[in-house]
Order: structure tokens, then sequence, then C-alpha cells
């Protein structure tokens, strides 16, 4: 791994990075150790470049988005992490709406309500990117990602350029074919129809105080922190176990839904860990249920793995 020489390549080559980033300023858990090299490429052409820097630095990667579901370990991550959020722009087209992978889903939901688009409505408020939600195809209030999708641009591991139609992206809960890596979103269009704006302002409001009613924003946290077993809400079975409160240390299961898990101040990456740990353990001892974790852990080599 040659790290000096892959900062001489990317500042060559004009694209920013940083050095030593704490990856605790881009979670949603305000968690995670420093980043080796912190690379931030403003477009799609910039996201190659940088990818074939580390190919040819033999330096490892991992891809960002807005990371709001990501717990990223104490010890950081080694090798570079590559974040979209720079790859940003939404342009509008009729009924269509085309998003960089970095663009806020709320800057995405609003451009598509400034131009009278219904559609979208069910995403604002939801802390993630446009490519993160196709990513996840994330979902909430009866709607979902695969529900509005029309294609996504993507770069891949080897610097190819393509596109794919959402037929092909094998979207399911919580999942897509880009969860089994070798292609990078770098866009996605939504197939929108046109609405009355007032009632889609109507409707994103509505939305946007449930979620504040409901859940612990004043909070940093992954959103839900399970996904929904079948037959079950993750959040009902926690309660049921007398498990809203638990904490470890900073981390603790929400007081206000305990299908969230949050910082209340000074926790550690590991505390949220244990802390996950012990809500699967106490669960399945007492319903026989197993909760799988909605949350992405990576560990320092930037994989995404749980080991319980």
């Amino acid at each position: 791994m040659q790290l000096d020489r892959l900062r001489d390549v990317l500042k060559a080559r004009e694209i920013p990075f940083k050095t030593g980033e704490p990856m605790k300023c881009h979670t949603g858990f305000k968690t995670g150790g420093a980043a080796d090299v912190f690379v931030r490429p403003d477009s799609a052409e910039q996201l190659k470049t940088a990818l074939n820097a580390c190919a040819e630095c033999r330096v490892p990667y991992f891809i960002l988005g807005n990371g709001t579901n990501l717990l990223v370990c104490d010890g950081g991550i080694r090798g570079a992490v590559i974040s979209t959020c720079g790859i940003n722009k939404i342009t509008v087209d009729g009924e269509t709406v085309k998003a960089g992978a970095g663009a806020s889903l709320s800057a995405v939901c609003t451009a598509a309500r400034d131009n009278g688009l219904t559609g979208l409505e069910f995403a604002y408020g939801i802390p993630g990117t446009a490519g993160g939600a196709l990513y996840m195809n994330a979902g909430a209030y009866g709607g979902e990602t695969a529900d509005v999708v029309k294609t996504a641009e993507y770069v891949t591991e080897n610097g190819e350029i393509g596109t794919l139609d959402v037929s092909e992206m094998e979207l399911c809960y919580r999942g897509s074919v880009f969860k089994k890596g070798g292609k990078i979103i770098t866009a996605v269009t939504f197939a929108l129809k046109k609405g009355d704006r007032g009632e889609i302002t109507e409707k994103m409001q509505e939305i946007m105080g449930r979620r504040r009613d409901k859940q612990p924003l004043e909070y940093p946290s992954a959103g839900s922190t399970f996904k929904r077993p079948e037959g079950f809400f993750a959040g009902a079975l926690i309660e049921k176990n007398g498990l809203k409160g638990l904490t470890v240390g900073g981390a603790q299961v929400s007081e206000k839904h305990a299908g969230f898990i949050i910082n209340r101040g000074g926790a550690s990456s590991r505390d949220i860990t244990e802390l996950i740990s012990r809500v699967r353990n106490a669960v399945r001892e007492g319903d026989g249920v197993t909760l799988e974790p909605e949350v992405i852990f990576v560990d320092e080599n930037g994989e995404n793995k749980w080991n319980f």
C-alpha cells in the first residue's frame, strides 16, 4: 500500500482529499476513527480517476455516501475512503429528476416538489443520499426507492462507465444489485408524475412531522437499527423485552422509539456494537427472533461484516 504515492497522484490530478480525516464527521452515529486518506471527487470523471489512482498505488478503498447508516470502527479505515457527496447535481426534465449519487434525498425531494412532481414524498427527511437510497432500496411510510427509480449510472472498479435500467437492479427489501459490489452508483434518475404542488408540500410536511414525533431526531443515530423481521416489527420486539433505555457507555436504546439506537453523547463505536449485540441476544432469547442489523458495520479493512 503506497499511501504517500496516492496522495501525490491525487494532488497532481487535482482531486480533493484530506489525510487522517475522522470518520465521526461523516457518519450518522458521529463515531469512528480516522481514514488514512479521505477523497471527495466532484464528478463521475474524478471518481473514475480516483479509482484508477488507488489501483495504481495498490491502495484499498471504501466507497462512502452520506454515511447515514454506517458504523465505522473506532480504529478508523486503512487505505482510502472515497466519498460521493461531491457528485450532487440535480436536474429536472419533464417528469424525471436526475440526481448525482451524492445529492441529499431532502434536496431531491424539494426539487421534485418545486417542479410539481409527486412520488418522492416518502423519502423526505430520510438523512441519506440518492445513491445510498438506491443502494439500500431505502423506504418509509408506504414507499420505497424501487417504486420511483428509472435508471442509474455507475462506474465499475475498473473505471468502465455504464447504465442500468430498474429491471436490472435486483431491488428487494433493503437491497439491490449494487450491494454485490463492482458497480459504484454515480447518478440516479427518478420517474415521477405531475401533481399538485400544494398537496405535495402538505404530504412532505406531514411525513416530516411524523418523523419528529416518533423518532429521536435530536440524537445522532443510523436510523432504524434493525431490518424488519418477517411477521414482526423490530422496535415492538425490543420494547416487549424491556430494552427501552438500555445503555452501554454513551449508546442507548432510544426511550422514544426502541427501533433506534442513539449516541447520547460520547459513545464509541464499540459501545454501539456491544449494545446491538445485547439487544439481539435478548430478543432471540425472549421471542426466538434473530434481528438482522440494517446498520452497516465497517472494520479497519473497509469490510462490511458483523461478528456476532
